[in-house]
């Protein structure tokens, strides 16, 4: 089993790669979920852990499901 860290590592490569292919900055990302640029960008390099209520909103914002956002193939 992955260490915690590294899900959230996964995952905020996830959110960056599914956030470039829309062409989105860090800061429209952050716009579209109310959330901060600081914050949004420490979700990107797990500096932060963000709640499931938080993945969503970016799911969302990014128009994929939130399970694309929990993909572990490198």
């Amino acid at each position: 089993m992955k260490d915690i860290h590294e899900i959230y590592i996964k995952i905020g490569k996830n959110i960056k790669k599914y956030r470039e292919i829309k062409g989105y900055t860090q800061q429209q990302l952050a716009d579209k979920i109310n959330k901060g640029l600081n914050f949004t960008g420490k979700i990107e390099v797990a500096y932060a852990y963000p709640s499931i209520q938080t993945l969503v909103l970016i799911a969302d914002a990014l128009n994929i499901k939130l399970m694309d956002l929990f993909e572990m193939e490198d």
